[in-house]
């Protein structure tokens, strides 16, 4: 699973999602992409659950692109612990995904072959998401 090497902080603050994505909005590197909807947080198991999602439906016709890391530390709290004593250790990695970021991309596919390996993706994430195409290749 993805994760960091190294951080410059280990425990990161929660953060916030409104508004869209920064960068990251357009199909860059291949004809059909899948693009967020709604604002979440993807963890590093749905991510790569969606990567074997697609390439399966992908197999070795085409090219398939990540376009999210999961940089960001989650942590939580041991169960029935009380109030206070700090922070809680690190649990996992996600990624911030906010709307309009294109989170996998594919090429060398046609368009039915693209909509069936997103469509098994998006049943691994927990964010409505859209197939979008990159300009002309529709």
């Amino acid at each position: 699973m993805l994760s960091p090497k190294r951080t410059k902080f280990r425990k990161r603050h929660k953060g916030h999602l409104a508004g869209r994505a920064k960068g990251g909005d357009e199909v860059s590197f291949g004809d059909y992409g899948l693009q967020v909807v709604e604002p979440g947080w993807i963890t590093a198991r749905q991510i790569e659950a969606a990567r074997v999602a697609i390439s399966r439906s992908v197999k070795k016709l085409g090219k398939m692109y990540i376009r999210i890391f999961p940089d960001k530390s989650v942590t939580k709290k041991p169960a029935e612990t009380r109030m206070g004593t700090g922070k809680g250790a690190v649990e996992g990695w996600v990624a911030v995904a906010r709307p309009g970021r294109v989170i996998f991309e594919v090429e060398g596919v046609s368009l039915e072959i693209a909509q069936q390996a997103f469509t098994r993706a998006h049943h691994k994430l927990p964010i409505r998401t859209q197939l979008v195409a990159r300009k002309g290749a529709l």
